[in-house]
């Protein structure tokens, strides 16, 4: 009896913390392609996981080798696939906010005023702009085709950058952990046929961007002059400054609901 213990205490303790280890892995990678596109392949490959392990127990020899045949090559096709995925959480595992990292809402609200400050002034002068914020899913991908900058979030500088005949004004500059880190930045473009044609780059970049992640993203048009937000792939148009920061505080509580 007491040696049966003493192999529990010892031994017994690491088939939980595997099954925990497991659950944790697993959580995270849903978690971090939750939003994307690469979420419907990897649901895709959980059903032909599960029709190859059915198919094996009913002995269905036919479609047993099929799938056989067909997982053999299926490592490269997920990592081609999932190249640009991999390659941002690899590059996440040494960032702290990987786990935890948020704003305390006085910052911020203050950030989100700036914002708003610059967004107001760039609609007066008529000047387009396109800011990104990032939330649960990282833009490493789309930070790297721009130039860092890693600088406070002021109107004076998001002016800057979008004024015309600057070097900068043509991308899209993104928000991320309070700072703006990188501004000229290449985000894609919307595949969505369905689209007014009234909307110019600008919108279709912000709308490419939310089918591709969770961020939020802010349209000045230079056309309309109003300001416009995007989020899920939903278009919110002509907004006050109030309007957008009461519904950019709303998305932000919600992205951090289904992070939970």
């Amino acid at each position: 009896m007491v040696e049966t213990i003493y192999q529990f205490l010892f031994f017994g303790w690491r088939p939980f913390l595997e099954i925990l280890m497991l659950w944790f892995v697993i959580y995270h990678i849903l978690l971090f392609f939750e939003g994307t596109r690469a979420i419907q392949v990897l649901r895709g490959i959980i059903i032909l996981l599960f029709a190859f392990f059915l198919s094996q127990k009913l002995g269905l020899d036919v479609l047993d080798w099929l799938l056989t045949k067909l997982f053999a090559i299926s490592v490269i096709a997920i990592l081609i696939i999932f190249h640009p995925e991999i390659r941002e959480g690899l590059a996440r595992l040494g960032q702290h906010h990987l786990f935890t990292a948020t704003l305390k809402e006085e910052e911020l609200d203050n950030i989100l005023k700036q914002i708003g400050k610059a967004t107001e002034n760039l609609c007066k002068s008529k000047i387009g702009a396109l800011i990104a914020i990032e939330n649960n899913d990282p833009l490493t991908t789309y930070i790297e085709s721009g130039v860092l900058l890693d600088s406070r979030v002021s109107p004076e500088l998001i002016e800057t950058i979008f004024t015309p005949n600057s070097l900068l004004h043509d991308g899209g500059i993104i928000i991320q952990n309070g700072k703006i880190i990188a501004a000229g930045c290449i985000f894609p473009l919307t595949l969505n046929q369905e689209l007014s044609r009234v909307f110019g780059t600008r919108h279709r970049a912000a709308l490419g961007l939310s089918e591709e992640s969770d961020a939020i993203i802010i349209i000045v048009s230079e056309e309309r002059h109003d300001m416009s937000l995007v989020y899920r792939s939903r278009l919110y148009r002509d907004l006050s400054s109030e309007e957008m920061f009461l519904k950019i505080k709303e998305f932000m509580r919600l992205s951090k609901e289904l992070k939970r």
